[in-house]
């Protein structure tokens, strides 16, 4: 009798015991959640983040090369069509916005477009140059931009009133294809929440030839 007593008492510690081998066991043996996302970043000349300009100086003159490399890293576990659209603005034209996810209002200069399979780091050169810019009429605008060999004549370039008035920047966003709305958008669809990423470069125009 009192064994069967005793046994009885002990049954919860058993079920409890048991309870918690399950929950460990479960613990242990379920994959988390992977995180799914994209990076963006950019680097200068020598793959670095400590010199992004020539004599490391933002003021830039015409003609002056600078080199970059744009580099995309695809953690969604899945292939991405990815899109690199790359801007020119000022302090005058917005940033892009992570709460609204709204992409910047500055005019799109280039994009760079790409199939990338899971995993994969994509690696953009960036060479441009400032082929002309003029400062009449009490602003200033760039007009000309080389990047990559090729040359691209702004017509809606942002502008100041002198060269040393405001800066520039090189704005670069990420988007990717969107299934059911067939277009690319800004950023990506993590499970319900949209996240994006971008990164801009300041620059100033300063006269003379390198």
């Amino acid at each position: 009798m009192r064994i069967l007593r005793s046994l009885r008492n002990l049954l919860p510690l058993f079920i409890t015991f048991f309870i918690i081998l399950e929950a460990a066991a479960f613990v242990i043996t379920t994959p988390r959640p992977r995180d799914s996302y994209l990076e963006l970043y950019v680097l200068d000349s020598n793959r670095s983040t400590t010199d992004y300009y020539p004599s490391n100086s933002s003021l830039i003159r015409t003609r002056e090369l600078v080199k970059w490399y744009v580099e995309v890293s695809n953690q969604m576990g899945a292939f991405q069509f990815v899109d690199i659209q790359v801007k020119l603005g000022n302090q005058g034209n917005h940033s892009p916005d992570a709460t609204t996810g709204s992409a910047s209002n500055a005019p799109l200069i280039v994009e760079f477009k790409r199939f990338m399979s899971k995993n994969e780091t994509w690696e953009i050169p960036f060479v441009w140059q400032v082929l002309n810019f003029t400062s009449q009429n009490s602003y200033s605008r760039i007009l000309q931009l080389q990047i990559d060999n090729i040359t691209y004549t702004l017509q809606s370039s942002p502008t100041c009133s002198t060269p040393n008035s405001c800066s520039f920047r090189f704005i670069f966003e990420l988007w990717t294809w969107n299934v059911a709305s067939g277009d690319f958008q800004i950023g990506w669809q993590n499970a319900d929440q949209r996240q994006i990423a971008w990164l801009q470069l300041w620059f100033n125009l300063t006269p003379g030839t390198p």
